[in-house]
Parts: structure tokens; C-alpha cells; sequence
């Protein structure tokens, strides 16, 4: 038994926690799946997120079946388990057009979350991550299938500190990792005017992120069934290698019920 918690820094919508950030905290308490040396492989590992995470809160964890929870007063906040499946990675683009991008990132005219440590407008350099994913120009995408992107450079405080942690480079932590590959997403899937929560995220880490290094993080939309919408993402170091790859399902919400805010219309 250990304890998880996440910190308000890792918020996700003001007072509960960034669902990414929060399943890969809990995929990294995954002992029977984490590799010695985290800075090596991690294999996928499936989170479903059922309540909203709560901030600055110990949270139980136990692991039993192959299955890692996380509670709260006795109720589960997220499962975490070994996917035995393989993710299919969304295609590359370049950093130039990735930063193209990211200038009609819509998030910057309306945000539901601004607070969100991983893409939220309100958070400053060195504090959030700042992703602010937008549209790929069709003639840039290497597919036909719709694209997001931005570009994003690890900053030195999201350093990994686990003791079992050997690397001559500083590298993001696993939760971190997670976050980057968390709300672009969202963003693919319009959140914007679909307003969703994460509510599934599976996720193969192959390379923690170098701090300091600039990295692109591409997202897809996979479509939708109800109020669920189904995304990917990944995210390509300078050299063009995938770093990590992720899949979602997103549940369509009331953004007040999460205290986060609706576009005038």
C-alpha cells in the first residue's frame, strides 16, 4: 500500500487534478510493469479516471490482480492496468509546422479550463506546460486525416525524481509525460465546443522527454459514440523518434460541474 498525491500545480479544471498528469502518477506506482531504470521503456498501461482526482489529497494505493487503484474514503479515483494491445501512433510533423499551429491553437480565444497545467492559456512559463495545440494546414499532414499540433520543450522543473532514476540527461517525469500527451487530445476531439473531461487514457512511454529539448506533440480525433469521443496523440522528440504515444476517451460534460467555463455565443 502507498499513497498518491496530486499536488495543485498538476490541476487539470481549478480544483481537480489534470487527468493525464494523474494517470501517469498512477501508471508509474504500476511496480509489476515499471522497468528498473524508468528512464527506459515503459509498456502501455490503461487508466480509467472515475471520479474527479482531488488536490493535495492522499490517496490510497493498493494493487491487487494485476489491477493498481487509487481511493479516496473508501471510493476508487483510478484503475491502472497492463494494456495487452498495441497503439497505433499519430503521424509526424515537422517543428516549424507544429509552431504554425499553434498560433490558431483556439484555446486561445476560448479556454473551459485556462487553469489546466497541461494546455491551459492562464499558466505561466516554467509553471504549466503551455501545449497549445491547432489545426495542421492540409498540405502539411503527411495523411488525410485531420491533425493537431504544437511544439513543447520539457522546462527543467518537471524533472524525474525517482530514486531508481540513472540518465546522464534530465528527463520529464512519467506523470509529466503523460500530461503532454493528455489534452492535445481534447483539443483534437474540438474541445473547444464539444466540452469533455478525460475519462480513459492508455499510453506507451518509450524515451522519457529530454529537459530542455524541443519536442512536437500531434493529435488526431478517432471518433465518437454518444458523449464519448475517442482521440490520440504522440509525442516526437528533435530527431523525429516517437517519445510516447497515447489513446483517449473523452466524455462530453457540463463544464460547471468542474468549475470550468462556456463560450458566448
Amino acid at each position: 500500500m502507498s499513497e498518491l498525491i496530486v499536488p495543485r500545480r498538476f490541476c487539470g479544471p481549478p480544483d481537480s487534478g489534470n487527468g493525464g498528469w494523474t494517470a501517469g502518477a498512477l501508471a508509474a506506482l504500476d511496480d509489476a510493469d515499471s522497468p528498473d531504470d524508468r528512464s527506459d521503456g515503459w509498456p502501455a498501461i490503461e487508466v480509467t479516471l472515475r471520479q474527479p482526482p482531488p488536490l493535495d489529497t492522499p490517496l490510497v494505493v493498493t494493487a491487487e490482480g494485476g489491477v493498481t487503484t487509487a481511493s479516496f474514503g473508501g471510493t476508487p479515483i483510478a484503475t491502472a492496468h497492463r494494456a495487452e494491445r498495441g497503439l497505433a501512433e499519430v503521424d509526424p510533423v515537422g517543428p516549424a509546422v507544429a509552431a504554425t499551429a499553434a498560433a490558431s491553437y483556439p484555446g486561445l480565444g476560448f479556454h473551459p479550463f485556462p487553469t489546466c497545467f497541461a494546455c491551459g492559456t492562464s499558466r505561466e512559463e516554467g509553471d504549466g506546460l503551455r501545449i497549445f495545440p491547432g489545426p495542421v494546414d492540409a498540405g502539411e499532414r503527411a495523411s488525410g486525416e485531420e491533425l493537431v499540433a504544437a511544439p513543447w520543450t520539457p522546462h527543467p522543473s518537471l524533472h524525474e525524481d525517482w530514486h531508481t532514476y540513472v540518465d546522464e540527461h534530465p528527463r520529464a517525469s512519467v506523470a509529466v509525460t503523460w500530461a503532454a500527451l493528455d489534452c492535445i487530445g481534447g483539443w483534437a476531439g474540438d474541445l473547444g465546443e464539444r466540452l469533455m473531461v478525460l475519462g480513459r487514457m492508455t499510453a506507451r512511454v518509450d524515451d522519457l522527454p529530454v529537459i530542455g529539448e524541443p519536442h512536437v506533440v500531434v493529435g488526431e480525433d478517432r471518433g465518437r459514440d454518444g458523449r464519448k469521443t475517442f482521440t490520440a496523440s504522440t509525442l516526437y522528440d528533435a530527431d523525429g523518434r516517437v517519445v510516447a504515444t497515447a489513446e483517449h476517451t473523452w466524455i462530453a460534460v457540463d463544464p460547471a460541474m468542474f468549475g470550468g467555463q462556456v463560450p458566448s455565443r
